[in-house]
């Protein structure tokens, strides 16, 4: 029995096939769009720590991310530290040993972020106690202002 490899057309690649950085599940963005750079870091590692950049640091415009609108401005409102003059993401990492490592925790922050931002909160509507509720609201206080009442001495001299 011989198995050959399924031919899957050039049009109908895969989500994970398709060219770009995957940030968020469904939202990928050109290679170019993300800016990466490399510095000393400090922290553990040590007389690593002295020779290799691990220390990453990451930069991509908020404009360039393709989400909706709101969810863009949602971004911008949640981002806080992260978001600079410029309108951009800048998001860094030296909490690992390695360039790779460090990458992937900023691509981890940008991904939480993103995530965040995509989901609509809940609009609240205001309610009214219903009519049952108030009545019964009234109904104890009374009952209550009633046993207050009755404590007390008669007064009467």
């Amino acid at each position: 029995m011989s198995f050959s490899p399924r031919h899957i057309p050039d049009g109908s690649r895969g989500a994970s096939d398709a060219p770009g950085l995957e940030l968020a599940p469904g939202v990928r963005v050109p290679d170019a769009a993300v800016e990466f750079a490399y510095s000393r870091s400090g922290g553990p590692g040590g007389q690593n720590v002295n020779k290799v950049s691990t220390r990453c640091q990451m930069r991509i415009a908020v404009a360039a991310i393709p989400i909706h609108a709101e969810a863009q401005q949602r971004l911008r409102d949640s981002a806080g530290r992260y978001l600079t003059s410029s309108d951009e993401l800048l998001i860094d990492s030296e909490s690992e040993r390695s360039q790779s490592g460090n990458r992937a925790a900023c691509l981890s922050k940008l991904r939480e972020l993103i995530v965040r931002a995509r989901v609509r909160p809940k609009t609240r509507r205001p309610t009214k106690p219903s009519r049952g509720s108030v009545e019964r609201r009234i109904g104890e206080k009374k009952r209550t202002s009633e046993r207050k009442r009755g404590r007390g001495s008669g007064g009467e001299e």
